[in-house]
């Protein structure tokens, strides 16, 4: 699990990608004959996720000795790593299961739309803090004071709402979590802000 350079760290001292990592592998000891994933890539870089699924598939379809059932949001990841899928919605009501290329021709229709929205420039970076009241450089904020301060300033509802485990600000609290005093810094937070304002924008215009 390319773990080796952490062995000597405390499993709560791990970044977000490795504790990924560190419970896929206590997941996996002893080569049992089934292993249950919940979400085992959420929240990691693209090259980490690539990683994880190359573990993954290896232990189902290479090894071929032990069934791997996994949750998931992402379809890329259950396409890469699944033979048979099922979907599931309300929290545990089967719709569907098959193999991928039936789900995909039966339920598919559409198209998927990729959106890359451009980073903040540095001047960009400071003219939203300034709307915030914020310092780039010295101001720290908890999770519980970011969405204090959104709030404070207005911010939609539906966008403090997504930040939390599994939502459009799973990189927040992921960040809050491995920081020993809780923060997450101001540059991440105007950077994400700035996205989902932005990408928002061009969803709205795409549907008109």
């Amino acid at each position: 699990m390319n773990l080796g350079d952490h062995a000597d760290k405390e499993a709560g001292n791990l970044s977000g990608g490795n504790k990924r990592k560190l419970q896929v592998a206590i997941a996996i000891i002893g080569s049992p004959s089934i292993v249950l994933l919940d979400e085992p890539s959420a929240g990691m870089d693209p090259e980490a996720r690539r990683f994880m699924w190359s573990v993954v598939a290896g232990i189902s379809q290479k090894r071929k000795k032990c069934a791997v059932i996994l949750t998931t949001h992402s379809m890329e990841e259950a396409e890469a790593l699944s033979s048979k899928m099922g979907i599931m919605v309300k929290g545990g009501v089967f719709k569907c299961f098959g193999s991928v290329q039936h789900i995909k021709n039966k339920y598919g229709t559409g198209y998927e739309l990729e959106i890359k929205i451009k980073g903040l420039s540095k001047k960009q970076l400071l003219e939203m803090a300034k709307r915030f009241a914020l310092s780039v450089e010295s101001t720290k904020l908890t999770i519980d004071e970011i969405k204090k301060l959104l709030t404070d300033n207005n911010v939609d509802n539906v966008f403090i709402s997504q930040i939390a485990r599994s939502g459009l600000g799973d990189s927040l609290v992921r960040e809050a979590e491995t920081n020993k005093q809780g923060h997450v810094r101001t540059a991440h937070m105007l950077e994400w802000l700035h996205a989902v304002e932005r990408g928002v924008k061009v969803i709205a215009a795409l549907a008109y």
